[in-house]
């Protein structure tokens, strides 16, 4: 299942390498596990996922599905997606 950033944990090398802060995988924003995901991060990594957390706070399964996308907490965040793929994805949405 693909994590609230868009990434497709099955598929994530990180995970298959280093393991997964969240254990067993991220969850969409809109899961009702996404809360309990978000601390385990937290927890885990000692700071906050705030991709996750603005998911779960604008009730967005998916930041790829939020008008905002791609936002301010991407480009923060410095990760999964890099600043060159933020801003190509911005162009192909038509916003400045």
């Amino acid at each position: 299942m693909p994590s609230a950033c868009g990434l497709a944990c099955e598929v994530c090398g990180i995970r298959e390498r280093v393991g997964c802060p969240f254990g067993d995988g991220c969850v969409p924003g809109t899961d009702p596990k996404a809360p309990e995901k978000a601390e385990k991060f937290k927890a885990a990594m000692g700071q906050a996922c705030s991709i996750l957390e603005c998911a779960i706070k604008n009730k967005v399964d998916y930041c790829t599905r939020c008008d905002q996308f791609p936002c301010d907490v991407h480009y923060a965040q410095g990760g999964p997606y890099s600043k060159q793929t933020l801003d190509m994805l911005k162009a192909m949405l038509g916003k400045k």
